[in-house]
């Protein structure tokens, strides 16, 4: 079937029908994986506003949005927190077991769950889900191991990508609403 970014495979547009919960990594999905250290040991991260509003849009459409990162940062928890993300894990080096907790927790299926990631600590996960996602730049394994992968690179729309996606197989893309933040 045809997206808005291309040609995607019937199978992937059914179990994104399913997704009740995306799980999101943060380095190299939300950003392009690159950290700015000033001299000061201040840390910059850029994010991009289609994301914001792809997260918004699901949202607000009924998808619950989580993240899973293996480091802490305030700033992706102030950002997280500016796009009503509900489910903030940082400091997970071992994600599986928090993905796990989390759907549990949210009694929701992992059927019903869509995982996106970039690097092999998501690999576990992305294999467990429903929907196991990989970002076009992601490492070889992990696009060996996907479900699918987008055809943007991480940082640079790819979280808005799977939210459309998700949104288009559901039906409500056509109802997307929000701002870009």
């Amino acid at each position: 079937m045809n997206t808005l970014y291309g040609e995607v495979q019937s199978n992937i547009l059914a179990k994104a029908e399913k997704i009740k919960l995306l799980v999101c990594d943060v380095d190299g999905v939300f950003s392009d994986g690159r950290i700015y250290l000033g001299n000061d040991g201040e840390e910059l991260k850029a994010f991009h506003t289609k994301d914001g509003f792809g997260i918004k849009a699901l949202g607000a459409s009924g998808v619950a949005v989580a993240i899973i990162t293996g480091r802490n940062s305030i700033i992706v928890a102030n950002r997280m927190k500016a796009l009503q993300v509900a489910h903030i894990i940082q400091g997970q080096e071992d994600k599986l077991p928090a993905l796990i907790e989390l759907a549990q927790q949210l009694n929701i299926d992992l059927t019903e769950v869509a995982y996106i990631g970039d690097d092999i600590p998501d690999l576990s996960c992305i294999k467990t889900v429903g929907l196991g996602i990989s970002v076009f730049d992601a490492h070889p394994l992990v696009l060996r191991g996907a479900d699918y992968t987008t055809f943007t690179r991480g940082g640079f729309g790819a979280v808005r990508e799977i939210c459309d996606l998700i949104m288009q197989s559901q039906g409500n893309l056509d109802n997307a609403t929000g701002a870009s933040v």
